[in-house]
């Protein structure tokens, strides 16, 4: 365990001296501080203005602000699913895919435009290139950029005082997507590239085998299939995106083909929620409560990170006294090019950050490896969470504890300037508790359910963590996967998309809302009784408000699922 501390420590190290400069950058573009680039990309972005009739200088008050989303994202959804249903009519589809179901046509919509990328169908076999190119991928964008201008909505909303405007929305998610996610992925796509990640519009490859190649016999062929999988691969982790061109994800060798790729991948996933912490700091000139927030982020990710890589990497007590060498680690359903140490720390690294990729499947990790997975979706995806989702969510639960911390001693809670109110608190609540409300709502149903029940590949309690986990995944816009779970059923494609609704948009809207109340606020100057909402105490707290809150609403569940599981393992 000791390499594994090192090159975590690593990891981390370069993850920190990228995130620093990217968020700043953050901050100035969603500020409209462009500078020299700017320059050479306004005459673009003022095109885009005038043909979509947007006046770049008429902000939006919160409620306008979620309308423009709601109906964006609404558009966006009916485009995709049509997009899907229509495919066997469409160019680009080299193998003659036909139209998908209606339900999970509904299903796949809903999971891009809500940045959830959860699938229940090998994408490889499913979808075509325009479909995959055209749709899923432009939503990639699409959804990333609207959860950085959410974060940065809600920033204005400290940063203000007495005003009800919280920017444009179309400029915030024009720039977004032009001065970050877009230079961004064509760098990320083009270091890809260099490593072998596929990038063609051609039909499926058909080899020989080399095993009958070797042996002589034989004309059987194998399809190898084929596409735009690097420019989908780079957006979907830096846009915490997740989903993939193959059914097998980040394990496949054409989507992630080396351990270069594999730690450029890791680093991207983290890459964006980490800068957005710094790009905070940055828009309110409080650098130090930017680093607060990272030490609060670490104090929930590193730990549980620990617990699934020193699971993983364990020997299994089912085979002991077996004799068998298991240095390696528990390697059933891990890529070997990998092994169990990669696979963990990605592992850890998509379920805190909303990405969903997977170069593993989680289904076969450990009892304890999959419940820190299930906790660090169901913590509410803030440590570090997803491009800009995180910075908003983690925000929400930076209410509750200086509202915690203020019932303790008897005042009126204040952050970063503003006082907070019921409206305030109320609001950061709806921002925790509905996605805790779809996910327990949704698992319970489906244990009810005869047709749901027989979709989970295991009896018991793992059986139960499949669907435990198949509606952490979508109610926290996560898109990962117990891989024993058929869930390509009308159950589950119509109760996981609402999900995926409730997780993004219910927690989007209050969140505007909160931006708009603060806004209007004025500026309450800090006393000898403020809590300092920067330094290890404020870090603390907000830690322990996260784990706490989870702990209240999902130790049951994890009881019966994750728990039962690891003391039948041990027996």
């Amino acid at each position: 365990m000791n390499g594994a501390a090192l090159e975590l420590a690593l990891l981390l190290a370069v993850l920190t001296l990228l995130a620093l400069p990217l968020g700043r950058w953050i901050a100035r573009v969603l500020e409209g501080d462009l500078g020299r680039v700017g320059r050479w990309l306004g005459p673009l972005e003022r095109g885009l203005y005038r043909v979509c009739g947007v006046r770049a200088d008429e902000e939006m008050s919160w409620s306008r602000y979620a309308g423009a989303l709601l109906l964006f994202h609404g558009a966006g959804l009916l485009l995709l699913y049509l997009l899907q249903r229509a495919q066997g009519l469409l160019p680009l589809n080299p193998a003659g895919l036909p139209g998908v179901a209606p339900d999970l046509a509904l299903n796949t919509a809903m999971s891009f435009v809500t940045n959830t990328n959860w699938q229940s169908y090998g994408g490889e076999t499913t979808l075509g290139h325009l479909v995959q190119a055209g749709g899923l991928t432009v939503q990639n964008f699409l959804s990333a950029a609207a959860g950085l201008a959410v974060a940065a909505a809600l920033a204005r909303g400290f940063t203000r005082a007495g005003v009800r405007a919280l920017g444009n929305v179309w400029v915030d998610l024009t720039r977004a997507t032009l001065y970050i996610l877009l230079p961004l992925s064509l760098l990320l796509s083009g270091l890809l590239l260099g490593q072998g990640v596929a990038q063609r519009w051609s039909a499926a490859l058909e080899i020989s085998p080399l095993q009958f190649v070797a042996e002589g016999s034989g004309p059987e062929l194998q399809r190898v299939a084929q596409g735009p999988v690097a420019s989908q691969v780079a957006i979907k982790q830096l846009g915490s995106n997740g989903g993939g061109f193959f059914n097998t994800n980040s394990a496949h060798p054409l989507e992630n083909p080396s351990p270069l790729s594999n730690s450029l991948e890791w680093l991207a996933i983290l890459l964006l929620p980490v800068a957005c912490l710094f790009a905070f700091g940055h828009w309110l000139r409080q650098r130090a409560h930017a680093w607060t927030l990272y030490a609060a982020v670490l104090l929930v990710f590193l730990p549980l990170l620990g617990l699934i890589a020193s699971q993983e990497t364990a020997p299994n007590p089912a085979f002991a006294g077996l004799g068998l060498d298991e240095r390696a680690g528990l390697l059933e359903g891990k890529e070997l090019r990998f092994g169990a140490l990669e696979s963990a720390l990605w592992a850890g690294a998509t379920t805190a950050t909303s990405n969903g990729s997977v170069n593993s499947m989680h289904d076969s990790f450990s009892p304890l490896g999959g419940l820190s997975l299930l906790v660090l979706m169901q913590v509410g995806e803030v440590a570090p969470g997803g491009a800009g989702s995180g910075l908003y969510g983690l925000l929400a639960f930076a209410v509750v504890a200086v509202f915690l911390a203020g019932l303790m001693v008897g005042r009126t809670p204040e952050l970063l300037g503003k006082r907070l109110g019921a409206f305030e608190i109320r609001m950061a609540a709806l921002m925790i508790l509905l996605p805790s409300l779809a996910l327990l709502a949704g698992t319970a149903l489906a244990c009810l359910l005869p047709a749901a029940r027989g979709a989970v590949a295991n009896p018991g309690p793992h059986g139960f963590s499949e669907i435990l986990y198949a509606f952490s995944s979508a109610a926290n816009n996560n898109g990962s996967a117990f891989a024993g779970l058929a869930a390509n059923q009308l159950f589950y494609n119509l109760a996981l998309a609402a999900c995926m609704a409730v997780g993004r948009f219910g927690v989007m809207i209050p969140a505007l809302a909160l931006a708009g109340s603060l806004a209007a606020r004025s500026r309450t100057p800090e006393t000898e009784g403020t809590l300092p909402a920067s330094g290890p105490l404020f870090a603390l707290l907000l830690a322990g408000t996260i784990l706490l809150v989870g702990a209240l609403t999902f130790l049951p569940a994890l009881t019966l699922g994750p728990i039962v599981e690891h003391i039948q393992w041990l027996a």
